[in-house]
């Protein structure tokens, strides 16, 4: 089989292990504490809930929250799968390694050959050498940032940001303070940063409410936002102008065992501040000369990391400026939230037809506290307002509803004119495969939009409706 499905898993079924928090466990700062640790495990935990689309079709699901079943049930009849076997539940305070260290027959089911292993990312548990060192060492924002200012100058309208690593804490705040004082933002990262911490957008103004850049970063570091005792880097922020779409960006990439780059595509993200809430891909999403030039710098990385050893899934995550011209910010080797909006394209595509767009929300919150079974009737009531929209509605993250802060994981999926039951040969004749007109992916993204606002006002009127049975 030819391209990333190929590369990725052969076109075969796979064996999907969510071990998020295996791989950010390696990134941790060395002062994280018993508490922080877990309280950071049971996130990745969570989110390693995304382990389910992992690749166009699983075998075996291992995942280390209890999924209730009726939710594999839900995926497998939307996207035609076979059986699949669940392991869930079985590291509620540990990590996926060390639980399945406690279980030498299910290890050895994963492991006998019978299907390719997926992954979140690669920890020592699943192999050593150069593979695992290029992860360790592009994963750092810092070495990823001078891969980017070597490659740029062969890329025209990719600008890369100014970095600089201060020696000390003080230094930084010195820095800081005076690039504050010249009226300039700044986005401030931990050099590895995983797991939605170590990176944050220091404005003047917030600078000098907080009194100070000293005072400010050890609020950071006191909220969990930066790493305490750890070295920062100081990065100009790219002005995007008044925003709107097409701000942040992804580009992502298999690399196969035998060091060959292949494209998965460009998807547009959203983001809130520098928190990471979800991605669109699909033919129509980003304009053709935007999607070519992020393709074409994103595959010169891949090139490097695969020369370094890397093999398997990898992105490049860029932002735009003024002129929408393209800052990349950082490289992930791993598996991210846009991959798994692209595997499930590739899948609905292949059992359905070509030209849809998928739209992941990581963690919408919810209005009310709810348990697996509650939250599963709260979406099935959605499932037919989302399709009388043309959009399908699939869950991902279905373990976090019962936390202080609920919320939900979710996909969103229509064909590329938003017609969800339209013939497959009739939407192949009409958009000609990935390239729709402009007009039916606008209306596809309107439906896409529509949903989400359904969903999000649902989510937010659980709250209202326990209200009144008070």
């Amino acid at each position: 089989m030819d391209g990333w499905v190929g590369a990725w898993t052969g076109g075969r079924r796979a064996v999907h292990l969510g071990n998020v928090a295996d791989f950010n466990e390696q990134f941790f700062a060395a002062g994280t504490d018993a508490a922080q640790r877990a309280r950071r495990l049971r996130q990745a935990h969570h989110y390693a809930g995304m382990a389910t689309c992992y690749s166009p079709e699983p075998a075996l699901l291992v995942l280390p929250a209890e999924v209730d079943r009726a939710w594999i049930d839900w995926l497998t009849r939307e996207l035609d799968w076979g059986p699949v076997e669940l392991h869930s539940g079985i590291a509620p305070a540990e990590t996926l390694a060390q639980a399945l260290a406690a279980r030498p027959a299910l290890t050895a089911r994963i492991a006998d050959g019978s299907a390719p292993v997926v992954a979140w990312g690669r920890t020592p548990d699943r192999g050593e050498g150069a593979a695992l060192a290029a992860v360790r060492r592009y994963e750092s924002k810092e070495a990823a940032h001078g891969l980017f200012a070597e490659l740029a100058p062969q890329h025209p309208g990719v600008v890369v940001p100014h970095q600089e690593r201060p020696g000390s804490a003080r230094s930084a705040a010195r820095r800081l303070a005076a690039r504050a004082g010249r009226g300039l933002t700044t986005v401030v990262k931990s050099p590895y940063g995983v797991g939605g911490h170590g990176t944050v957008v220091v404005t003047p103004h917030q600078l000098l409410a907080a009194g100070g850049a000293r005072a400010l970063l050890r609020r950071l570091v006191r909220d969990e936002l930066l790493p305490a005792g750890e070295p920062l880097l100081l990065e100009e922020y790219v002005d995007g102008g008044r925003g709107g779409r097409l701000r942040d960006l992804t580009f992502d990439a298999v690399i196969g065992e035998d060091g060959r780059v292949h494209p998965v595509g460009v998807g547009e993200m959203a983001v809130d501040g520098t928190r990471y809430q979800g991605v669109t891909v699909g033919p129509g999403v980003v304009p053709p000369g935007a999607a070519a030039a992020a393709a074409r710098f994103g595959l010169a990385v891949g090139e490097r990391l695969a020369a370094e050893g890397h093999r398997g899934w990898y992105d490049v995550d860029f932002v735009t400026d003024r002129e929408r011209r393209l800052a990349p910010t950082e490289t992930n080797l791993r598996l991210t939230g846009p991959a798994v909006a692209f595997v499930l394209k590739a899948r609905l595509d292949h059992v359905r037809g070509p030209g849809h767009l998928v739209r992941t929300l990581d963690g919408m919150p919810l209005g009310a506290r709810l348990p697996q079974e509650a939250l599963y009737d709260h979406l099935e009531r959605l499932r037919p307002r989302c399709a009388r929209l043309g959009v399908m509605l699939l869950p991902l993250v279905v373990t976090a509803g019962y936390e202080p802060e609920p919320a939900v994981g979710l996909a969103l999926a229509v064909y590329g004119a938003g017609e969800r039951d339209a013939p497959p040969e009739r939407l192949r004749a009409r958009t000609g495969g990935e390239a729709p007109d402009p007009a039916r992916a606008a209306e596809a993204v309107q439906a896409l939009d529509a949903a989400e606002a359904l969903v999000g006002a649902a989510n937010e009127g659980l709250g209202r409706m326990f209200e009144a049975l008070r």
